[in-house]
């Protein structure tokens, strides 16, 4: 089976980003994430009621990649790197499969500026180059045009729709998968 057992957390860089694990000094920019109404009109969670849940995510994700379970990534720019602005990274692993769902999140104010795409590329190639994972997939609101968008772009192709498949906030929502297959396989 796949392993996620890293040695430290992997600091991943782009022309213009720095890719580094969270820690606590993140939660008031997580929970501006997780509570802004643009950023999450597509992204289906409870949102935190207080900073505090921001810091207990971040404890979680830790925690997560300790054990070999997840790899999330505090999306910061080269000239600000103590500010985060996003996050991206493989939230729930298959493994035994060596599959990863890809996530991702950034502050309105830097839409459109190619960032997420730029995270993504380095994300991807870590997680076929580094991790060895034969596959990586995404899982969107089908309503979320930009998201879509960026992952047909970067290579995805789309490999399902699920109707009514995921229930948040006392409703069932659909899902529509896109999938990425490690070039190298």
């Amino acid at each position: 089976m796949l392993s996620l057992n890293l040695p430290l957390f992997p600091v991943l860089e782009t022309q213009r980003l720095i890719l580094r694990g969270q820690n606590e000094s993140d939660a008031a920019a997580l929970y501006a994430l997780r509570t802004n109404d643009q950023v999450m009109r597509y992204i289906d969670r409870v949102r935190p009621k207080h900073v505090d849940e921001s810091k207990a995510v971040i404890q979680t994700l830790n925690k997560n990649f300790k054990n070999g379970e997840s790899l999330v990534w505090a999306i910061v720019l080269k000239e600000q790197p103590d500010v985060m602005i996003g996050n991206i990274g493989y939230y729930r692993t298959d493994l035994a499969n060596h599959r990863a769902e890809l996530g991702y999140m950034l502050l309105p104010e830097y839409w459109r500026k190619g960032i997420i795409s730029e995270a993504l590329v380095q994300a991807v190639n870590f997680g076929f180059d580094s991790i060895n994972l034969h596959s990586i997939s995404a899982n969107i609101n089908p309503e979320n045009n930009a998201s879509r968008q960026i992952l047909i772009k970067n290579g995805f192709v789309k490999e399902a729709y699920f109707k009514q498949d995921y229930y948040v906030n006392g409703k069932f929502l659909d899902s529509e998968i896109y999938g990425l297959l490690n070039p190298n396989h």
